[in-house]
């Protein structure tokens, strides 16, 4: 597993000398613009100058210090501004002139409110990209409405589609509506640029939460509208395929087992011990399959029930079968496929040491991304940023931060 020494130079990947500013909070946005730094932009954090990022206190902390910060502001320069104040939306539109993108979560309104809204990005810079990442988007009846991933979770149809079919809507342990969100914003972004780099032209993204998860779900409207069905719960279980579910191990863990392939399904069945049902009719369709998803049940789970997860693995592998351990973060953290092929990596931080965590997500070959730094201290760059780049006073700096509208 690598190293990773911090320098807080950008220096490399595809997206090196692109400016970046993340003024947006909690997940999505953040997310977009680690992705970006990830590969290269120059990521600069806008931060409330006493509040900071509501993320700084999301998820565990070891000796004070945030560890999911380290990871979603890692390559981020932190500015400690406030943006509701004159003189911090002042500064924001001058640090806007020299950039590329701008990311904002903020309820629809709040910037045009601060003076600082798109008319106002785009006078000063015509090619500004601002990806306006909302719960419900800009426009439409639930505009105005506080929007979080929860939300979007249940109103996507996720929360009523998963968990048991004679149990509640289930939502996930985890964000899973910011982080679709998140990654969709980092490709909406590059797709803009790509625009601007052909016309010159600037542009608005607005991007919802509900939106990207909606998709994520499937083609249920499509389906409604076409058929009059609503699908409903069938917790692990699939209609599209049989067997499809987790079965428990005899020494108490977990495996998932999908055969979405017809010759996957006639492997899995050859294993465990009930070839005679491969002959039956209903066998050689997905859906015929799913209908009779009891009696596979309970061959695949009765089988593998007799059997350790590293012998229910192996022997999966042998027949080449598909089945995969449900794990859990340690699971992760020492399995041999995610050491070697690095999915996980370790980063010198200044506060923690050596910290182990995701890597940059997918790999190139010609321009691969790289962890400079970590997650930073609220507003660890306002002066280098503030004197060096917009030439501010540092008795104006000290003036700005007694007041509360710099950190």
């Amino acid at each position: 597993m690598t190293t990773v020494t911090a320098h807080p130079t950008p220096a490399d990947g595809p997206l090196a000398g692109l400016r970046v500013l993340d003024a947006s909070t909690i997940l999505a946005g953040p997310l977009c613009c680690q992705i970006l730094g990830d590969f290269g932009a120059d990521v600069v954090k806008i931060e409330h100058p006493t509040a900071g990022d509501s993320m700084r206190g999301h998820g565990k902390a070891k000796d004070g210090h945030p560890l999911w910060w380290k990871e979603i502001s890692r390559n981020k320069r932190t500015v400690g501004l406030s943006l509701s104040a004159p003189e911090g939306a002042a500064l924001l539109l001058r640090l806007a002139a020299r950039a590329d993108v701008l990311v904002e979560n903020f309820r629809p309104g709040t910037l045009e409110r601060w003076g600082i809204g798109p008319a106002q990005l785009h006078a000063v810079n015509p090619g500004l990209v601002i990806a306006r990442i909302t719960g419900f988007g800009q426009t439409g009846p639930y505009a105005s409405r506080a929007g979080f991933g929860t939300l979007a979770e249940a109103m996507s149809g996720f929360a009523h589609l998963t968990g048991a079919a004679d149990g509640p809507p289930t939502l996930p342990a985890f964000g899973l509506a910011d982080s679709i969100c998140g990654i969709a914003a980092s490709s909406a972004v590059l797709m803009a640029l790509r625009h601007r780099d052909r016309t010159g032209e600037g542009q608005v993204v607005d991007l919802s939460l509900l939106e990207p998860i909606m998709t994520a779900v499937g083609p249920g409207p499509t389906v409604y509208d076409q058929l009059g069905v609503v699908e409903q719960r069938n917790g692990n279980r699939s209609v599209n395929n049989a067997p499809r579910n987790t079965y428990r191990t005899s020494d108490g863990a977990w495996v998932a087992v999908s055969t979405s392939a017809q010759a996957i399904a006639e492997r899995v069945l050859r294993l465990v011990g009930h070839p005679e049902v491969i002959d039956e009719p209903w066998f050689r369709t997905g859906a015929g399959r799913a209908g009779h998803a009891d009696e596979l049940d309970a061959y695949v789970g009765g089988w593998i029930a007799e059997r350790t997860r590293d012998e229910v693995s192996r022997a999966f592998a042998e027949a080449g079968a598909a089945v995969a351990p449900v794990y859990s973060a340690r699971d992760i953290v020492e399995d041999p496929h995610v050491r070697v092929t690095e999915m996980l990596t370790t980063v010198d931080d200044a506060d923690l040491g050596p910290v182990r965590m995701h890597n940059v997500m997918w790999r190139m070959s010609a321009t691969p991304g790289r962890i400079r730094f970590t997650g930073r201290a609220l507003g660890a760059d306002t002066e280098s940023l503030l004197i060096d780049e917009l030439g501010c006073d540092p008795a104006e700096i000290a003036d700005l931060r007694a007041r509360h509208i710099v950190a």
